[in-house]
């Protein structure tokens, strides 16, 4: 073994220490010593980093770095700092906590050929705080094929050549070499202190002997052969019994594989590698071998991939993630033949609708589109509307519920919205008679409607209104209501049984945008909310919009819909939730709440059914008068909002349960909901550009009965 020395390491310099600035000057001194000193760009670059360092890191002392082949002197930052700024660009594909925890493996590579390869993409990475190198060769110009030396390396040991590339790249990783390689004798001194082994030298009795004493301390040996993008995975570690290289080769005598020449190891190597597995190229060239080719060949590009392959299973090791036994192939050629177009991207049809063409002439059939064209959750519809000349019947279908319904309070809601525009149509036909809201089976809301002759000339003024009604979810202009406008909202909520909480103070509107956008990320973050909202969204011209959001009407830009592809993806999600990152979920609800004029709510006096019915009622309500005054609606359901008590939330997401809870406090907070209220709807009201699309809506949740 030799120890770590200035041959293949930095000498750290602190220039505060009295013996460290000694030795600068006696190199500042030496005209042959270059000296650079980049300090302020790399501590700009610090200062730049999102989030911002703590204090005590932008505040670390720097040091001299001195590269004694190189003769050269480079100022660096400390540690901390150092590797902070160096590993910024791998966040979040491996995150902080995950950089931290790869800082205690250490790694030991026997074979520096393929094993540059493999050092390489280790150090680059931050996966593993330590290495131990072993080869007893010396870099020759044949091997500049494949290891990612230089010229100037010619005749330098191969584990030096490595250890001064990672030293170039990060001096603060701790580097062990064993110049004389590893042989039978030693291979139980290489493995003390080591994590996870690398295989990549061509002596098959060390080979195998370094598996054995591998499976003995229970280490994991990982080796990558070039050919065909193989890797080999033994997990020795948690599976102590099991044979090296899989079995393929028994149990062979370690002292009849020393001193093996090239021609003499095929027999063995085409065992190990699965002969039938290689490439043509690769087994044509083993043919050859001693004949018109002195080796087996290696390609640079293929080594290169398999030090990415090896790097990416060294990480799953140490970070304790699934990595079964076995090997793998990943072929450059066989994907390449593979290449294929990629789908282009549709262009979403116009959303425009003719809406006087698609009204019934006949008044029944009136009111029930009347109904039919109320807002639900999600457009889930989420009702069953008959009629026949006597009256009409709304049922809450709870078959067509989600997760954020809790316990249907969402559906009343949405059957209180239908039955209020009922109440419109009929008026208008002169057809307004008795209403009635009572428990049907298993205990949910049924509204119904007698036909009459009635005819209320405040709902009948709201006839033209209410067909036009549609969520708009384009960015606005905060231009502040007047208080006439928000007279007549609030008057509109309270006809219907409900109170109005209007918010129009700006630092109050941006709480809760704050509160909203907390929400969307934690419904994203959360496995059942994220599906059902992604289950939601339609992609016309593939998908019908007769239910679920019309992807048209979220009003996105082509780069935030490029966007959305990402958030669809539940294992995206996962990894953010582990993380409890994904801070940037909420912002479009945050951006579009700070561009409202005001945000209303609707509270209402109680939790049972017939409150979120009356809530339905006077959203729609506020919703259709808000619109005549020429603003734009968009309705925005936090995850808390139907979720009353503590074990709702905890049903509806168990991880965020607490946060949901404070939430929901802090919006009561901050709209002034009194004790004893709910909340019906959070709707965003702003001046903005009409909406790209509107709702389509189902013709099989309506029917018209023959009387």
């Amino acid at each position: 073994m030799n120890e770590a020395h200035g041959e293949y390491t930095a000498l750290l310099l602190d220039e505060g220490h009295s013996g460290d600035a000694a030795v600068l000057d006696r190199l500042r001194r030496d005209p042959a010593v270059v000296f650079v000193d980049r300090l302020d760009h790399q501590r700009d670059a610090l200062r730049s980093l999102v989030p911002v360092p703590d204090p005590g890191v932008l505040d670390e002392a720097p040091v001299w770095a001195y590269y004694s082949w190189r003769r050269t002197v480079v100022r660096l930052l400390g540690p901390t700092s150092f590797r902070l700024l160096r590993l910024d660009r791998n966040r979040n594909k491996i995150t902080a906590q995950e950089q931290e925890r790869l800082r205690g493996v250490t790694v030991g590579i026997v074979g520096l050929s393929v094993g540059h390869a493999v050092a390489l993409a280790l150090t680059l990475e931050g996966a593993c705080g330590g290495l131990r190198l072993a080869d007893f060769d010396t870099l020759e110009l044949s091997n500049l094929n494949r290891v990612p030396g230089t010229v100037l390396d010619l005749g330098v040991n191969k584990a030096v050549v490595a250890a001064r590339h990672i030293a170039e790249i990060d001096p603060y990783v701790t580097v062990t070499l064993w110049k004389d390689g590893v042989d039978v004798e030693s291979v139980a001194d290489f493995l003390d202190g080591t994590d996870v082994v690398i295989d990549e030298c061509d002596s098959l009795d060390v080979k195998v002997s370094l598996r054995r004493e591998a499976r003995r301390r229970g280490l994991p040996v990982l080796m990558a052969t070039s050919d065909r993008g193989l890797l080999d995975v033994e997990r020795f570690d948690a599976e102590p019994d099991r044979p090296v290289f899989h079995g393929v080769i028994g149990d062979v005598d370690v002292e009849s594989l020393a001193g093996l020449g090239s021609r003499d190891k095929i027999p063995l190597v085409l065992q190990i590698l699965d002969a039938g597995q290689l490439s043509a190229t690769m087994a044509a060239s083993l043919v050859e071998v001693d004949e018109t080719i002195s080796t087996w060949p290696q390609l640079g590009g293929e080594v290169v991939l398999g030090g990415a392959e090896v790097a990416a299973a060294v990480r799953r090791i140490g970070l304790g993630q699934p990595l079964a036994s076995g090997r793998c192939r990943m072929d450059l050629d066989e994907h390449l033949d593979a290449l294929a177009d990629p789908p282009l991207p549709q262009d979403l049809p116009d959303g425009s609708v003719n809406r006087a063409a698609a009204l019934p002439q006949d008044a029944v059939d009136t009111v029930v589109n009347a109904a039919a064209r109320a807002p639900s959750g999600g457009n889930v519809q989420p009702w069953t509307i008959a009629a026949d000349d006597a009256g009409l019947t709304i049922s809450l279908a709870p078959e067509h519920t989600t997760a954020m319904d809790v316990g249907y309070r969402g559906s009343c809601v949405a059957v209180g919205a239908a039955l209020h525009n009922a109440r419109i149509a009929a008026s208008s036909a002169g057809l307004l008679g008795a209403v009635t809201v009572h428990a049907g089976d298993a205990g949910l809301p049924v509204a119904t409607m007698t036909f009459g002759s009635g005819n209320d000339r405040e709902l009948s003024d709201r006839y033209e209104h209410m067909l036009d009604r549609t969520t708009n979810r384009r960015l606005g202009v905060p231009r502040p209501l007047d208080d006439s406008q928000a007279g007549l909202l609030a008057e509109a909520a309270a006809r219907e049984g409900a109170r109005l909480c209007l918010v129009t103070d700006r630092d109050d509107i941006a709480a809760i945008g704050a509160i909203l956008a907390e929400s969307d990320r934690i419904r994203f973050l959360t496995p059942t909310l994220h599906r059902e909202m992604i289950g939601e969204l339609r992609w016309p011209p593939r998908d019908s919009v007769d239910t679920g959001i019309d992807v048209r009407a979220l009003e996105l830009d082509s780069a935030e819909l490029s966007t959305l592809a990402l958030l669809r993806r539940p294992e995206v999600m996962e990894r953010l939730g582990a993380q409890d990152a994904g801070r940037a979920l909420g912002k479009s609800t945050a951006d579009r709440i700070a561009s409202s004029s005001a945000v209303a709510v609707i509270a209402i006096p109680g939790t049972a059914s017939r409150d979120y019915v009356r809530g339905g009622e006077a959203t729609e309500s506020v919703w259709i008068h808000a619109q005549a005054l020429g603003l734009a609606v968009q309705p925005i359901s936090p995850v808390f909002l139907y979720g009353v008590e503590s074990a709702e939330l905890e049903q509806l997401s168990p991880r965020y349960a607490a946060p949901l809870e404070r939430l929901r406090e802090e919006l009561f907070d901050v709209v002034g909901a009194k004790a004893g209220e709910a909340l019906a709807m959070v709707l965003r009201l702003s001046h903005a550009p009409g909406p790209s699309v509107r709702s389509e809506r189902r013709a099989d949740r309506v029917r018209r009965r023959i009387s």
